[in-house]
Parts: structure tokens; C-alpha cells; sequence
């Protein structure tokens, strides 16, 4: 089954790293992968931009009917990447999940549907 990791974080928090301390969150992720392509867990991902950056298309009706700038989430944290991974079990999502190189922020693990 697939699972999505998606990663929760507060976008202020990195306004101030360093190019050295972006290198290790870099090589971090990058080991992650790894581990996850050699347990055969098929892994992609992207980071994304700050959430600045969204547009929320909004729908009734089966309509589009509002399209605003970002999601307007009244959290402190915002989605800042994903993966998508396949694992022989729950139980192996969340092990992969607590591997993931965070210091503060969650990752929510969600099944996706198979179609």
C-alpha cells in the first residue's frame, strides 16, 4: 500500500539557516530516500514553496467558483513537502515516518486510495 508522509513545519523557522545548516537538511532528506529506494518503497517527493506562493480554488456545486491567494490556514504550521512511499504495512509508514529528518513540526501519514 502507498502512503503519504506529509510534512508539517513553521516556514519562519527557516527564513534564517545557513547555506551549511540547508546542506544537512539536504543530505538528511537525501539519506531518507535512499534508505527508502533500497527497502524497495518506490519513494517520491517534492519540497514545496512557502505557502505565500499557493492559490486556493475553491468549489460549489461542483463548480469552481473562488480562486484566492494561499490556503489561509489559521495554523501555525504549514505542508512543506511530501513523500509518497510504499510499505508492506502501516506500522512501516510511521517507522519511516519518525525517520524523517525534522526538528520541530509533524508529518501526518495517510493511506492513499488505490484506484
Amino acid at each position: 500500500m502507498r502512503y503519504m508522509l506529509l510534512l508539517y513545519g513553521d516556514e519562519k523557522l527557516g527564513e534564517n539557516i545557513s547555506p551549511e545548516e540547508w546542506q544537512a537538511i539536504i543530505e538528511a532528506h537525501n539519506a531518507f530516500t535512499k534508505e527508502a529506494v533500497e527497502r524497495g518503497m518506490n519513494p517520491s517527493g517534492e519540497a514545496l514553496h512557502p505557502v505565500a506562493a499557493a492559490k486556493t480554488v475553491r468549489y460549489e456545486n461542483g463548480k469552481p467558483i473562488l480562486t484566492t491567494d494561499g490556503p489561509f490556514a489559521e495554523t501555525k504550521e504549514q505542508l512543506g513537502g511530501f513523500y509518497l512511499i510504499d510499505c508492506a504495512s502501516e506500522a512501516e509508514a510511521l517507522e519511516m515516518a519518525s525517520k524523517l529528518p525534522m526538528s520541530v513540526g509533524s508529518v501526518e501519514v495517510r493511506p492513499a486510495i488505490e484506484f
